[in-house]
């Protein structure tokens, strides 16, 4: 056993764990655990055990985003649990293999039929869609998947992978109970409610009940003026992500609508047809190059860093600002729309799922249809998405 001291409800799953890695029974086994938990080292210490009983036994590590498989590689090199015979990257590396042609150029995407690991670990499942957790469960490995069931469930279709998980962790690490983002985010867990104030110098809550708009104002243009890459601003309405997306690039001195190499963009549709490298609602990078293309279309280049891969297709130009999802255009057919991206300098929270960055910058935004439930989740997934500052604007 790890020398790491585990509690009491740590060591109750790792017991399970550890039991049905070494004797799986069923297809998956689901670890959920909130912020601050341990499910990431639970895991660290879970592998390094199996590995002294079974050494030839390799795993293949894999979440739903770049980023979240960076950060998972990361926890998992620096406890020293990731091994030669591992994989840790993406879901769709994992489950799908690149087609190209002889100068390199990406063709299409088809699903494997083998996976080389005999266990696969799944993070951040929360995210994963009824889609793809078929084409994992196809692929006839045991399944552990871990995830946040605090957090918002996936951001189409009704499928909740952490719903109900079979282990839950609740119990928040000695090592997280003074980290101020841990117990704020407890409280919008518990309560929906986060207090304006002070409580580090990088977290705090400004609110108009406590500071004056012009301080508030000061703060925003403050934070915008400084925008950089390792930072989320997030919100909840399509109309507040295109102000904040407009002033932001007003800041870069992008005052032109139109979309520019440089600019940073996100996918707002899912698309998986094998002409295309698989895009996923969310998925954010940056425009390589792009040309206007006929009357409702660009033709651009998107690369993905946290994905390691490029973008090259149809873009619908009346997307990048419009309030909602494009659907449909007059006189084109639905298979010839294109894709559909738009500015991703802020994001609303359910897009923002599996990433983390540095900063947070957060606008609460309460939908009046939204039930007690359905908020302290909203709240509890956006700050729990903040590593080190958070800058919360009250509603």
């Amino acid at each position: 056993m790890s020398k790491i001291e585990l509690s009491s409800d740590q060591q109750i799953a790792f017991e399970r764990l550890y039991g049905w890695a070494m004797k799986p029974e069923g297809n998956a086994l689901t670890l959920g655990g909130f912020a601050g938990t341990g499910k990431t080292t639970l895991i660290s210490i879970l592998r390094k055990e199996i590995r002294s009983k079974n050494p030839g036994l390799r795993v293949a590590f894999a979440a739903y985003t770049g980023k979240a498989s960076q950060v998972l590689r990361s926890t998992l090199e620096s406890t020293k649990s990731l091994y030669p015979e591992d994989s840790c990257g993406t879901i769709h590396s994992l489950l799908y293999k690149a087609h190209t042609d002889k100068e390199g150029k990406l063709l299409y995407w088809k699903r494997l039929k083998t996976i080389d690991a005999e266990i696969i670990v799944i993070d951040e499942a929360s995210m994963v869609t009824d889609e793809i957790w078929k084409d994992l469960l196809a692929c006839e490995k045991p399944i552990i998947a871990l995830g946040d069931h605090g957090q918002l469930p996936p951001i189409s279709g009704s499928f909740n992978l952490m719903e109900k998980p079979d282990i839950v962790l609740e119990k928040i690490h000695r090592q997280a109970e003074n980290n101020p983002i841990i117990q704020l985010a407890h409280e919008a867990r518990m309560t929906g409610i986060i207090r304006p104030g002070t409580y580090t110098k990088s977290v705090r809550k400004y609110s108009h009940e406590v500071h004056d708009a012009s301080e508030i104002n000061d703060v925003i243009d403050h934070l915008f003026g400084n925008y950089h890459d390792d930072m989320l601003v997030l919100c909840g309405r399509n109309k507040t992500r295109t102000q904040i997306n407009n002033s932001i690039r007003e800041k870069m001195g992008r005052e032109n609508g139109e979309p520019e190499v440089g600019d940073k963009v996100v996918c707002l549709k899912n698309n998986y047809a094998q002409v295309f490298a698989p895009i996923y609602n969310g998925m954010t990078g940056y425009i390589e190059e792009i040309t206007p293309y006929k009357d409702h279309w660009y033709e651009a280049m998107i690369s993905f860093p946290e994905e390691g891969r490029m973008f090259d297709g149809i873009m619908i130009r009346s997307q990048f600002g419009a309030p909602a999802l494009v659907e449909s255009i007059e006189g084109v057919k639905h298979k010839e729309l294109g894709d559909r991206f738009d500015f991703g300098y802020a994001l609303t929270v359910h897009k923002a799922q599996g990433s983390q960055a540095r900063t947070v910058v957060l606008f609460e935004e309460r939908f009046q249809k939204s039930d007690d439930e359905q908020w302290r989740r909203w709240l509890y997934t956006a700050v729990t998405r903040a590593r080190e500052n958070l800058y919360i604007i009250g509603q």
